[in-house]
């Protein structure tokens, strides 16, 4: 039963006529005064009440919808009742022994499932709510053999087969619930649903770490563990809804903690698209059976402080079967939304408590002065909204449904299986496909995208995330002790003396540089080594959020463009012509492009040039290629070095701490997974470059932390080629246009990074890269002094860095490039990409064009 933080007090009168008047007069509430409103009860109860209903009504008429309270006509599928929790007041989640005796089996079966959807589009449902235990086959043999019987590598690959089963052959719309998700599951469940959802419950730690807590046992209930899955699905751009289970043992300050949760999530990301209030109900063979219910003032109140705290734009919903028909206390208190409601399916989660005919709602509705519509199991908002947040293959099922003014259901809509399939025509060329070469005469068209105010998330709660980060660490370590230490053996230099090091300043500096450069003749001598190549980026269009990114543009903008796989060839082939040896191909994590986008890119270039070496695609863009195929990344990855791919680039690193990458970007993979990508590379023989930027809202800590991770990767595997320092190049860069990043790395900053990757990385990595494109000619030659031994290449053309503001243009001859060496007094030398000799042939042709391109591409027409 909820209780108060002192058993057998609450509030005082004069606090709750304070907190009531703020409610009234609409001032944001603190957690305080939410734990105290959540205790109002009589006129209290009802004083507060209005205030909210005054809120949802100011938000209903924002949203254009006055006056309207809505509901989704919904089949419930509960694919699999197997569970590794075991949640003290549940009854939905079984053993594989009652199954069998009840002749079910431990999932359902496709039959069966599109039986319920089928049946569900004839009564006009347009939701299939697919929900099902977490990871059941982590802890039950049976439902391993049940997966490995039917072909799917985990509950997820089943989950995601199911649902495009159901829009192809059904029409109706998936709305998952299978519980905690990584953000990869994320990746592969967003092309087949349009919205998911998972309950917070609680924030309340205790119940779910002490023993008797109806939470304990059950791995996927810790409170950090569900926020992270709303984090993730926020960064994902997925329609989500979740919500508080109320009355199952939390204080009423928890209660007010989960919402105030739920809360900075939502202002982070802008992706919960509901807010469920659910009151417990016990249940018989639980072990919470003789607990009382959650009663209706407690669910009344928290509707009303939810309301409160959420806002006027929030959607809230209360489950119409939970509350005895006390219908128009929850429409009082400010829901505007009953949930799913189905004509066919039971509750399976509260089996005991049949739905009420939607003719009843629609009655009580109406009673309370609201008209009852029919939604989609994504909001409107997110329907009005397209992209990112609805992926294209689902675009056309959700369409069919919506009304295109309102985001609502249509009414008479046909439910009717769909093809789900890639989008037609991947490969148009469309857009400013001159852009590698206007961006140095006519630059870009602005400074900053069209939907600059929503697409990274809300700035402000970002610059709250941001300031713990960017304080300095205190260091108390000795530099001399250091430097000692780094000129008798760098692989010794403890994490204190690294810190030290990378804070030096003046002749320290000085001295750290000359020690770092004897290490770097000692390990790979003094030739200067760069690689003939041309960057071929063949699309800049992209949804990911990334805030640093001044490149990624939306399919509408004057920048856009997306060449076609004839163009790729083009380039490749001009490049070769001039002597490069490699081709460098990234580009934007475009919707359009299927899966096999990238096997396409890569076989193209060696269809035209054979002996060109494919140096490709981001770890962010191994993840998008192998969640849009149904590929493991394994088996991605294998597939693309069938058609052609021979090396990967490790950039999408940014820094690989989590404290600063959600910073930086919104919906780019974890560095957990990018650390998973580069080593399954390495174990199929791929091998990859390893990178870092650095400059914008990190500090030196989160330098040593990413660099270490890199050594001790590349001493279990041997896969990185090189270490390439990426300065953060602001000037054009959202986040540092938002006031939050500071303006790129200092030239000390610079100096200080490479000679410490040097001492770090030795001699595991014994190349480590400068970048001319980011720090110029001077640049780059005072990075040769302080560790490094490589220029990188020619580029022939360059638009990420000039897209946001770098100022050294977009390529650079042979010539140019020998120069660099002879300005920090060193020779030059070309390599290949895993710094093996170039072939002769190749060394001529170079030589002949000084790896200048004698024409570029037409322009477009």
């Amino acid at each position: 039963m909820t209780t108060s933080a002192t058993p057998g007090s609450g509030p005082t009168a004069n606090s709750m006529r304070r907190a009531l008047k703020r409610a009234r007069d609409g001032v944001a509430l603190d957690a305080t005064e939410a734990a105290v409103l959540l205790q109002a009860r009589g006129h209290d109860l009802d004083d507060l009440a209005a205030s909210a209903a005054r809120v949802r009504d100011a938000g209903l008429d924002a949203a254009g919808r006055p006056g309207v309270i809505t509901y989704s006509k919904s089949v419930f599928v509960p694919l699999t009742r197997l569970c590794r929790d075991t949640c003290h007041y549940c009854t939905f989640v079984t053993v594989p022994g009652k199954l069998r005796r009840a002749g079910q089996g431990m999932f359902m079966s496709p039959d069966e499932v599109l039986d319920i959807a089928r049946r569900g589009a004839a009564l006009g449902c347009k939701e299939a709510l697919i929900t099902l235990g977490d990871q059941p086959e982590d802890r039950w043999p049976e439902a391993r053999a049940w997966l490995d019987a039917h072909g799917y590598d985990d509950t997820i690959a089943y989950v995601r087969a199911i649902s495009i089963r159901i829009l192809e052959e059904t029409g109706l719309l998936p709305h998952l619930n299978p519980g905690v998700l990584s953000w990869t599951d994320f990746q592969r469940l967003k092309p087949v649903a349009p919205s998911m959802g998972m309950m917070l419950e609680t924030t309340a730690t205790r119940l779910w770490s002490e023993p008797g807590g109806p939470h304990h046992g059950s791995p996927d209930k810790e409170p950090a563990v569900r926020l992270r899955v709303l984090e993730d699905a926020g960064r994902s751009s997925v329609p989500f809804t979740s919500g508080l289970l109320i009355g199952i043992g939390e204080t009423y300050e928890e209660r007010a903690d989960s919402l105030f949760a739920l809360r900075r999530v939502s202002r982070a990301h802008h992706g919960i698209q509901e807010l469920i209030i659910q009151n417990f109900r016990a249940k018989p063979d639980t072990a919470m059976r003789a607990a009382p219910d959650a009663e209706l003032d407690e669910l009344v109140a928290a509707v009303a402080v939810a309301r409160l705290i959420m806002g006027p734009a929030a959607c809230l919903q209360a489950p119409p079967n939970l509350v005895d028909s006390a219908y128009a206390r929850l429409i009082g208190a400010g829901i505007d939304d009953w949930g799913g409601v189905s004509p066919l399916t039971i509750d399976h989660v509260n089996p005991e408590r049949p739905w009420p005919q939607i003719d009843v709602l629609r009655e009580q509705s109406a009673a309370a002065g609201f008209d009852l519509r029919e939604r989609l199991c994504v909001y409107p908002e997110f329907v009005r909204r397209g992209e990112p947040w609805l992926d294209p293959r689902l675009l056309p099922h959700v369409r069919a449904l919506a009304d295109p003014e309102t985001g609502l259901a249509l009414p008479d809509a046909v439910v009717t299986g769909r093809p789900w399939q890639e989008p037609e025509e991947a490969f148009t060329a469309t857009g400013r496909t001159d852009l590698h070469r206007t961006i140095d005469t006519e630059g870009r068209t602005g400074d900053r995208r069209a939907d600059f105010d929503a697409v990274y998330g809300d700035w402000e709660s970002l610059r709250e995330a941001a300031a713990p980060g960017m304080v300095p660490s205190r260091i108390d370590t000795d530099v001399r002790t250091a430097l000692a230490t780094a000129a008798d053996d760098p692989t010794k230099l403890t994490d204190d003396d690294a810190l030290a090091l990378l804070h030096a300043d003046g002749p320290a500096l000085d001295a750290l540089c000359r020690i770092a450069d004897d290490v770097r003749r000692a390990a790979v001598g003094d030739d200067v080594t760069y690689i003939v190549t041309r960057n071929i980026n063949f699309t800049n269009v992209c949804y990911t959020g990334c805030r640093f990114c001044a490149f990624a543009q939306r399919r509408t903008d004057a920048d856009a463009y997306t060449l076609s796989l004839e163009q790729v060839a083009d380039r490749a082939a001009q490049a070769w012509d001039v002597g490069a040896v490699e081709v460098c191909m990234q580009g934007g994590i475009h919707p359009d492009l299927p899966g096999t986008a990238y096997f396409d890119i890569a076989r193209a270039v060696k269809e035209r040039v054979p002996g060109m070496h494919v140096h490709a695609f981001s770890p962010m863009e191994v993840v998008n290629g192998a969640t849009r195929t149904g590929l493991s990344i394994r088996e991605w990855l294998t597939a693309a070095g069938e058609a052609g791919l021979d090396t990967i680039p490790g950039t999408a690193a940014e820094i690989l701490d989590d404290e600063v990458r959600w910073v930086l970007t919104k919906g780019k993979l974890p560095a957990a997974t990018w650390i998973e990508v580069v080593t399954t590379a390495h174990e199929l023989g791929i091998r990859s470059s390893s990178t870092m930027m650095y400059g914008h809202v990190d500090q030196p800590r989160h330098w040593l932390g990413h660099l270490r991770t890199l050594a001790r990767i590349q001493q279990e595997t041997g896969g990185f080629t090189e270490f390439v320092t990426l300065p953060f190049i602001h000037t054009n860069a959202p986040v540092y246009l938002a006031g939050i990043a500071r303006p790129g790395p200092t030239t000390r900053d610079n100096r200080a990074v490479v000679a410490m990757a040097r001492l770090l990385l030795h001699p595991h990595i014994p190349n480590i890269q400068t970048s001319w494109v980011k720090l110029g000619t001077e640049g780059a030659a005072e990075m040769l002094r302080s560790g490094a031994n490589d220029l990188g290449g020619t580029l022939m053309e360059e638009t990420i860095s000039r897209m946001a503001g770098s100022a050294y243009g977009s390529y650079k001859s042979v010539g140019d490039l020998v120069a660099i060496a002879e300005a920090a007094g060193r020779p030059a030398r070309a390599r290949t990409t895993t710094y093996g000799e170039v072939p002769e042939e190749r060394r001529r042709a170079a030589a002949a064009s000084d790896g200048h391109l004698p024409e570029l591409l037409p322009v477009l027409e």
